[in-house]
């Protein structure tokens, strides 16, 4: 009984992997308005829109320049997904599966937060590279979401000093990504002695 129990859990959550998946290319694919894709993209948005929708009832996840509602839509779908994973693997919910899965959910928030900003400076990085119109809308956006990481950051790094953008950006994107990656090994440590509590 507790193999079947093991295996189904196992099976929900490579299904719920996989729409997390879904998800995060439907999001993506929301930067680039205008463009049609066909009916792949049609077959996607019949697939995600009714659950992304859900979120966006509610007004405390929408500010004038962002719309939250897709990272707590990702937040709550990657909790979910650890709830079956782990039950997958341990087959038991105990005080620290518990304690693990609320950390896990808080990680999946942040992390999915740094990946994206992750995302946003390396297409900041490639436009510096390349010498694109920087002007158009799209990258318009993209300096309006990664112009303050770039300050906090940067102000932090180098306090009072000044800085080229290239220097800046660099040193920016290299942060993000050691604190992503650091924090990723910590936190599987921290979940494992969680999880290993006899409680």
């Amino acid at each position: 009984m507790q193999n079947i129990i093991r295996i189904s859990m196992d099976i929900l959550g490579g299904i719920t992997g996989v729409y997390i998946l879904l998800i995060f290319i439907r999001i993506l694919l929301t930067w680039f308005s205008g463009a049609r894709y066909g009916k792949p993209y049609d077959i996607l948005c019949a697939a995600t829109d009714p659950y992304l929708n859900w979120f966006r009832r509610f007004s405390f996840l929408q500010t004038r320049v962002f719309d939250l509602s897709p990272i707590a839509a990702l937040a709550v779908l990657s909790l979910v997904n650890n709830i079956f994973t782990t039950l997958g693997r341990y087959g038991r919910i105990t005080l620290g599966f518990i304690l693990a899965l609320v950390l896990s959910a808080l990680w999946s928030a942040a992390s999915f937060i740094l990946g994206f900003f992750i995302l946003i400076l390396v297409l900041r990085l490639f436009a510096y590279l390349t010498n694109r119109n920087i002007y158009g809308t799209f990258w318009r956006i993209i300096d309006t979401i990664s112009q303050p990481v770039l300050y906090r950051i940067n102000r932090i790094i180098f306090r009072n000093r000044l800085v080229n953008y290239l220097t800046g950006l660099l040193v920016s994107l290299g942060v993000l990504v050691i604190l992503r990656i650091g924090l990723g090994i910590v936190l599987n440590r921290v979940l494992a002695l969680l999880i290993s509590l006899p409680l």
